[in-house]
């Protein structure tokens, strides 16, 4: 697969920033819910089949196979134009109605320490996964339910000529609790310990090997990892440090290892505060985390200031302030954030996903001011923190 010279600069722009190294500009790029996405096009007059990837020539985007513990299109419980239920290959029950963001979860089949011992994992190298189109639940429900995804390797070769892609993984919590429920994780991690880590130890090993396939199925071409975990809350951590060490950590050093033994970056995705475990992320090797959110009180200047260049960080632009903020205010937010981008190891991104409440206008207004001060050697005028290097 051959790549264009502007790829090949962003591939350069973004290696760079994750060695905490200045590239030519700080890189720019984003998730989008898809009612974002929906107002973007009518906003601005563009095809239906428009993305804000190509649009704006974005830096990065991940691309995900399918992850689901069984391979098998999805039974159609129910479906109505105000509502949908299906069960998926996690064997989980879920509803989606009409208008709403993001689905419910309504039953997980797997709900004993019995089932959960004897749950079967489909063979991960198995060629679907990677080579076919197919229902799959992290693909395939969100604020929607979509049917017949396309195949991963379609799809990574769609974008790979144009962008950096990133394959994409599950570390154990957010790959486990879909299977069995957050809340029977938490529950067991305390009443059966020696169980659930027998259950999540094959999470693990199941994760893993769904790196080294999807990395075999293209060749090699891949430009790193983004695997996603959400750990924790608005508050910190959902379990003690501890705990996470006992039953995640493991599994989440076996990944890192992986993707670095390719010589590639990692990109952790976590929701809510876990810097409670980042002295753990940083001893493990993660190259960056994201989304940084900022309704959980995270700022990246702040962890610039306590954590160095021991991580890159990728995100926290508030999405609510990107939304109504006046915009001297938002410009502010940008701009003061920027500085954690001196010395590298920044990516401006939203503190977790660009929400349909922002405009087309407000989103080209952030993009553009990146675009603008972002060029290296950083000059962020008034906005410049002088304590951070």
């Amino acid at each position: 697969m051959g790549r264009s010279e502007n790829c090949l600069r962003k591939l350069d722009r973004m290696n760079k920033t994750l060695r905490h190294e200045e590239a030519d500009r700080v890189p720019v790029s984003d998730f989008f819910w898809l009612t974002f996405i929906e107002r973007w096009r009518e906003e601005l007059g563009l095809p239906k089949d428009a993305s804000p990837y190509k649009h704006y020539d974005l830096d990065w985007i991940p691309i995900m196979p399918n992850l689901d513990p069984h391979i098998k299109d999805f039974e159609i419980i129910k479906s109505t134009e105000d509502e949908e239920i299906v069960r998926t290959g996690f064997e989980a029950v879920i509803r989606h109605k009409k208008g709403a963001q993001m689905p419910y979860f309504e039953k997980f089949e797997t709900d004993t320490v019995e089932k959960m011992l004897d749950f079967k994992f489909d063979d991960p190298w198995d060629e679907r996964r990677y080579f076919k189109a197919g229902d799959n639940q992290l693909n395939g429900v969100s604020e929607v339910i979509s049917r017949n995804t396309p195949a991963f390797t379609e799809t990574v070769k769609e974008w790979y000529g144009d962008f950096p892609v990133y394959g994409s993984v599950c570390e154990g919590m957010e790959q486990g609790w879909r299977i069995i429920g957050s809340e029977n994780i938490l529950l067991w991690s305390a009443l059966y310990p020696d169980e659930l880590e027998i259950f999540l130890n094959r999470v693990h090993d199941f994760n893993l090997e769904c790196m080294k396939a999807q990395y075999e199925a293209v060749d090699g071409g891949l430009d790193g990892f983004i695997i996603y975990g959400d750990v924790a809350y608005v508050n910190g951590m959902l379990f003690s440090p501890d705990t996470w060490r006992r039953f995640f950590k493991p599994g989440l050093q076996k990944q890192i290892d992986f993707v670095h033994s390719k010589g590639l970056p990692v990109i952790y995705h976590g929701c809510g505060n876990s810097t409670d475990i980042w002295p753990d992320l940083i001893e493990i090797g993660l190259d960056c985390y994201n989304p940084l959110e900022a309704k959980s009180g995270m700022d990246v200047i702040d962890k610039r200031k306590t954590f160095g260049h021991d991580m890159a960080f990728c995100g926290n632009i508030n999405v609510m302030k990107w939304a109504d903020a006046p915009l001297d205010e938002l410009k502010s937010e940008v701009l003061t954030k920027m500085n954690a981008a001196k010395g590298g190891g920044y990516i401006v991104q939203s503190d977790h996903s660009v929400p349909s409440n922002v405009s087309a206008e407000r989103y080209e207004f952030v993009y553009n001011l990146v675009k603008d001060y972002g060029r290296y050697p950083l000059d962020l005028g008034e906005w410049d923190l002088t304590d951070i290097k």
